[in-house]
């Protein structure tokens, strides 16, 4: 395995290359970058050419965050720092762990396991496909989907879970929120946002008005000009219709390939 290393203090680099090397004679150092800047050149001119990388929070000249304002990293990353209060803010990009230091052999391991776990469970497929099956597995796992909406009712403040979302309506410059008992609340949020806060495999954007709930389903039908209409429960004033561009995702989405 080709293991990139970010990390400022000279030490703590040979220290984690040495326990790569115990862990599995094979592993590959093909680089040990102490900085932002030096960072940044390297993923300009080497691209994703190594398989993991091993990321120190607090460089020399700053947060190593500011790497991926400069640059896309669409590789596995297990970040090691002195610090805890960075968690957070580590899982909103590729990582697969979160290691204090001082490292040790038994941390290490487990990591590396980790994300041999989630390589051995894709499905079997070229080693590309393997790699963008691995990295949709990294984004679910990172991202935390709302489990619930806080809704006005007169001078209530209410809140429904997901689960009982059946649909999310955009009319005009408003967007509602309509439930399974077939209640109509109003929120502050756009059908833009919606897609980044949602669970994909729960919801779908139909089209531009309407994002929908799996279980809110209840028929779809073959309709004019190859498109789809879906039917829900509770039904809806205006049709669900799935333009042509969007059926065949709208099938594997359905299918449960979301």
């Amino acid at each position: 395995m080709k293991v990139l290393i970010i990390e400022d203090e000279k030490p703590a680099a040979e220290k984690l290359e040495r326990l790569l090397k115990k862990i599995n004679s094979e592993n590959e150092i093909v680089g040990i970058l102490p900085s932002i800047k030096k960072s940044v050149d390297w993923l300009k001119e080497n691209g994703n050419e190594f398989d993991l990388l091993f990321l120190d929070i607090q460089l020399a000249d700053g947060l190593s965050f500011d790497i991926f304002k400069q640059v896309t990293i669409d590789k596995p990353i297990i970040f090691t720092t002195a610090y805890n209060e960075y968690a957070i803010e580590a899982f909103k990009v590729n990582s697969i762990d979160y290691l204090l230091k001082p490292l040790t052999l038994d941390a290490l391991s487990n990591s590396l396991q980790k994300l041999e776990t989630l390589r051995d469970n894709l499905p079997s497929k070229s080693q590309t496909s393997q790699l963008q099956a691995l990295n949709e597995v990294l984004s679910s796992l990172k991202k935390n989907y709302k489990t619930r909406f806080m809704v006005k009712l007169g001078e209530h403040i209410k809140s429904v879970p997901t689960e009982k979302i059946a649909y999310f309506l955009a009319e005009g410059r408003n967007v509602f929120l309509f439930t399974s008992q077939n209640r109509k609340f109003i929120i502050d949020y756009k059908m833009e946002e919606l897609s980044d806060l949602l669970q994909p495999s729960m919801f779908y954007r139909v089209n531009r008005s309407f994002v929908v709930n799996i279980n809110a389903i209840t028929d779809v039908l073959v309709y004019s000009n190859s498109r789809l209409k879906i039917m829900t429960s509770p039904e809806t004033e205006k049709e669900i219709i799935v333009s042509r561009d969007k059926v065949s995702s709208f099938k594997d989405w359905f299918d449960g390939f979301g």
